[in-house]
């Protein structure tokens, strides 16, 4: 093992003002790639829906390299996450985004992998400072 102790025993940190308000800020604008990349990956098949998964990409990863944690990958993602399956559901005039396509589910499953491989890929938090080691 290294001499690095574990992020799981470290003390929690109450999360700053500045802090909450940007992964507010970053769900909002997952939630505005979400959205437009559901009009775009149809509309340009398929390069659209690449498009699509790139901006998604590049916003996770993005949001997690300034946040300086995989807080922020997680925190847009959701945005993501949430605006893409409220856009599934059909409305009661029958309007709905999402054709039943494999382009639509290739958008919904590969921008979900996406998502989970930027925030895993993220920067983990680092302690700051002296050593972790307790005693040195």
């Amino acid at each position: 093992m290294s001499g690095h102790g574990s992020t799981l025993a470290q003390p929690l940190r109450r999360p700053s003002a500045g802090r909450i308000a940007a992964h507010l800020g970053l769900f909002v604008l997952g939630a505005v790639v979400g959205v437009a990349g559901a009009l775009v990956q149809s509309g340009w098949f398929p390069g659209g829906l690449l498009l699509a998964l790139l901006g998604g990409a590049g916003l996770f990863l993005g949001a997690a390299r300034a946040t300086g944690g995989r807080g922020g990958a997680v925190a847009s993602a959701a945005g993501w996450m949430l605006a893409v399956v409220l856009l599934t559901a059909s409305r009661p005039e029958g309007d709905f985004v999402f054709a039943a396509g494999g382009g639509s589910y290739i958008f919904l499953l590969g921008g979900m992998a996406v998502a989970v491989m930027c925030a895993t890929l993220g920067p983990g938090r680092q302690p700051g400072g002296r050593s972790a080691r307790l005693g040195k």
